[in-house]
C-alpha cells in the first residue's frame, strides 16, 4: 500500500484508532522502565508511542504515513511527552542493530510474506541483548469477524508461527484469544487475536 493510501485513511481529525494505548500493551506496564530505548513500529497516529513515552521510555516512532505522524506530534504535545518521529517504510528501513530495550509491534500486519518475514529479521536484529518484545496481532479467524485488520490470511500471524521465530528467545507470555476491543473506529468489535511478550537472549 502507497503512502498515500495511509495518508487519505488518516485525513480526519478523530483518531481512527483512538488516543488510549493498546490494551494488551498498556497491560505489560510493569515492563516498561525509565529511561529504556523503545521502538514503536508503524505507530500510527501514536497513541502507543505516547503512552510508552509517558512511562518514561525514549521512544523513536516510525509509520509511513507523514498525515500520522502530524497527529502523533499533535498527541505527544498535549500528553507533555516527546517522540523521536521518523517517517519510514518499515519494509525498507535499516534496523539497527542492537539498538533498542524494547520493541513495540502492535498491530503490524500490513505486509504479507516476504515483506513480513523481513520485519520479524529485523525486530530481532534491532532489539539488544535482555531487551524485549511485546507484540499483538490477528489470528487469521480475524477475517471472520472483519473488525479490524487486512481481509489476507498470509499477513495474521498464530502462535505456532509467533515459536517459530521467537522460540529460541524466553517467551514469557504468548496466547491466542477472542476478545472485544475498541480503539477507534477502525479497530472495533470481537477480535481472534494473539499476544506474545518474550526476551532476547543475552
Amino acid at each position: 500500500m502507497s503512502s498515500d493510501f495511509w495518508d487519505a485513511r488518516y485525513a480526519t481529525d478523530d483518531y481512527i484508532f483512538g488516543t488510549a494505548p493498546n490494551v494488551f500493551l498498556a497491560s505489560q506496564a510493569a515492563l516498561i522502565q525509565p529511561g529504556m530505548h523503545a521502538l514503536a513500529i508503524a505507530d500510527g497516529e501514536g497513541r502507543n508511542g505516547v503512552w510508552l513515552a509517558g512511562h518514561g521510555a525514549r521512544v523513536h516512532a516510525i509509520d509511513f504515513s507523514a498525515a500520522a505522524l502530524e497527529k502523533a506530534r499533535r498527541l505527544a504535545s498535549e500528553r507533555g511527552v516527546t517522540l523521536e518521529i521518523e517517517q519510514a517504510d518499515v519494509l525498507d528501513w535499516t534496523w539497527p542493530e542492537a539498538a533498542y530495550d524494547l520493541v513495540a509491534a502492535i498491530f503490524i500486519q500490513f505486509a504479507p510474506p516476504p515483506g513480513r518475514d523481513r520485519i520479524i529479521a529485523g525486530i530481532r536484529r534491532t532489539l539488544k541483548p535482555g531487551g524485549l518484545l511485546i507484540l499483538q496481532g490477528y489470528t487469521p479467524k480475524q477475517i471472520e469477524f472483519a473488525t479490524g485488520g487486512p481481509p489476507h490470511a498470509a499477513n495474521m500471524y498464530t502462535a505456532d508461527l509467533l515459536r517459530e521465530w521467537f522460540g529460541d528467545w524466553e517467551i514469557l507470555h504468548l496466547a491466542e484469544h477472542e476478545s472485544f476491543i475498541g480503539e477507534g473506529t477502525h479497530h472495533h468489535g470481537m477480535s481472534a487475536l494473539v499476544d506474545l511478550v518474550a526476551r532476547k537472549p543475552d
